[in-house]
């Protein structure tokens, strides 16, 4: 079986995620996870899905053929081993400005540690006149080291910003 990986890209309609699905379920895909979203009215996605080699090219083709998106398809690395490296979810909350995405990543990377899903939004807040930033954060850490060292880190970013863990 082939792995791969599907980016989707176009303007949202009703009936989307049930097209792509159906291309997939025609030409013998298995679709395995996903990660969906509508941003500003654009369906934006990623799937991973196998396939039997005899069905790669008919499966890429039909996608290749929905109206109106931007199909990207890259081929899976299998011969990665599932990680035995501990990870966290992070929950960061904080005054949003330009650049807290950056900032955040780039402590994470010096840390040594690798964001592997990050999901983030601004949200008013009415009470205090600022935009509130916040996302979770899933982030694999190096052997040895201790979360509360990344999490130091994060904070002392600045003043207003609070992380906290949930479980993976």
């Amino acid at each position: 079986m082939k792995q791969l990986v599907i980016t989707i890209l176009g303007k949202d309609r009703p009936g989307l995620v049930e097209s792509i699905s159906s291309v997939v379920l025609q030409n013998h895909g298995n679709w395995l996870s996903s990660n969906l979203s509508h941003l500003l009215g654009h369906f934006a996605g990623i799937i991973q899905l196998e396939v039997a080699e005899e069905h790669f090219q008919s499966l890429q083709s039909a996608l290749n053929k929905l109206p109106k998106l931007d199909v990207r398809i890259e081929t899976g690395n299998t011969e990665i081993e599932p990680s035995t490296l501990e990870q966290i979810n992070l929950v960061i909350t904080g005054n949003d400005r330009p650049g807290i995405v950056q900032e955040l990543a780039s402590v994470i990377r010096h840390k040594g540690a690798n964001i592997t899903h990050l999901n983030s939004r601004q949200q008013s807040a009415p009470n205090w006149g600022v935009p509130i930033f916040s996302a979770v954060a899933t982030v694999t850490l190096p052997n040895g080291m201790d979360k509360d060292e990344v999490i130091e880190a994060l904070e002392s970013i600045t003043s207003d910003l609070i992380v906290d863990t949930e479980e993976v």
